[in-house]
């Protein structure tokens, strides 16, 4: 869906059950019509893919590649971004921090995301620009110690050098051009803005600068060039919310650095302040949002920098005083609160803003709001209706 002639808008289908290409498939065939026809009617669809390992590896069965193509395109359906940042599964079971396994230091994952990208290349067609979000390298309380941690970075950025070289020579031989979004979030390694800096410089830029002069044998200013063309930041909105950090401040910084934001991830947080309902209401209202499948880290701004709890059964047990909370959790990102909580809309708003300025900043845009089947019970619907209710919110936000 193409908004103000320039922001291509999707959702992502994460928000799906996707363990293997038949359950992938089937919530496509079950959905995309009817978000299609509410939200899209009389003009080509965009589509923010998730497949799972399993079913990326599936698909390339036979010809299910092509006819699953075929599929999109008689009902004027185009894929113009994945997400490639959880490799199993993804919902009905346990999640947690394994949603960054296998992380950047293994050959799977580079396994995995080069074959999505040998798919969305032939999904996004001719002369499309495409991308794939992904993990921030890896969780950082796997790591005991600074060096530990230095020596994942390094391997992150070996193995997304490599992912940068295939790129590269993709877009020199047939024209298209292809990104890799690194998603920075709440523990993960790479959670605000200086980490992505700090990275960029210490690791990816050195690291991928080297391959590609090496394997390539490309100069020094083309091989880096290279590095930022195709190894970019996914801005997911709720992630940088909890960062507390705005689209001035983000984009300002990576421009100064040349990193390129691929992608935007629309999504909202949940908002905890002690005014209002009171101190106890928003704690016991925030209690509800407890739930076993995902990793709902807590953030609170202080004079030191962010404190980030790693989940909410930590922070609900000995809650601090505080002025505001912010909660990782992707509520829909139509509402500006639920009850007792607030949501981090006027964040979006803030980014939306930012973009009708300078829309050269980023043009693909994607709607994440997966925690539907999580949320507490008056605040569910059908799949069908929030996501063309949130496709609405955000056209409407965008004066499209």
């Amino acid at each position: 869906m193409l908004l103000r002639n320039t922001f291509h808008t999707t959702y992502c289908t994460n928000i799906h059950p996707g363990g293997d290409w038949k359950e992938t498939f089937g919530a496509l065939e079950d959905h995309l019509e009817a978000i299609r026809g509410n939200v899209s009617p009389r003009q080509p669809f965009g589509l923010g893919l998730r497949l799972s390992d399993q079913a990326s590896r599936e698909l390339d069965a036979g010809n299910r590649l092509a006819d699953f193509k075929a599929w999109l395109d008689a009902r004027d359906i185009y894929v113009f971004t994945m997400n490639g940042f959880p490799f199993g599964a993804f919902h009905g079971t346990a999640v947690k921090d394994r949603v960054h396994e296998p992380d950047w230091t293994t050959r799977e994952r580079l396994d995995y995301t080069l074959r999505l990208f040998r798919q969305l290349e032939f999904l996004a067609g001719e002369g499309r620009e495409a991308g794939i979000s992904t993990s921030p390298v890896s969780y950082r309380h796997w790591f005991r110690s600074p060096a530990e941690k230095s020596d994942a970075l390094r391997a992150g950025a070996r193995n997304m050098a490599r992912v940068a070289a295939a790129l590269y020579s993709r877009e020199r031989d047939t024209g298209v051009y292809l990104h890799l979004d690194i998603e920075p979030e709440p523990d993960g390694l790479l959670e605000n803005t200086r980490e992505v800096l700090d990275f960029y410089r210490d690791y990816l830029i050195p690291e991928g600068a080297a391959y590609l002069e090496t394997e390539l044998g490309l100069d020094t200013a083309t091989a880096r060039e290279a590095v930022l063309r195709h190894i970019t930041i996914c801005y997911d909105i709720c992630h940088f919310a909890l960062a507390y950090e705005g689209p001035e401040h983000v984009f300002g910084l990576l421009g100064k650095a040349g990193i390129r934001v691929g992608k935007i991830q629309v999504s909202a947080a949940l908002r905890i302040r002690p005014d209002g309902a009171g101190r106890d209401m928003a704690l016991r209202t925030l209690a509800e949002f407890d739930e076993p499948v995902y990793l709902h880290q807590v953030t609170r701004r202080t004079p030191e920098g962010v404190e980030t709890w790693p989940d909410l059964p930590e922070l609900l047990q000995d809650p601090p005083e505080f002025e505001e909370l912010r909660a990782h959790f992707h509520v829909p990102i139509f509402a500006e609160g639920y009850g007792a909580l607030g949501a981090t809309q006027r964040e979006i708003l803030e980014v939306l803003e930012y973009l009708v300025e300078h829309p050269d900043a980023c043009r693909h845009l994607e709607v994440e709001t997966y925690t539907w089947d999580v949320l507490p019970d008056g605040l569910k619907s059908t799949l069908s209706e929030s996501i063309s209710r949130e496709l609405g919110w955000l056209r409407k936000a965008l004066k499209a």
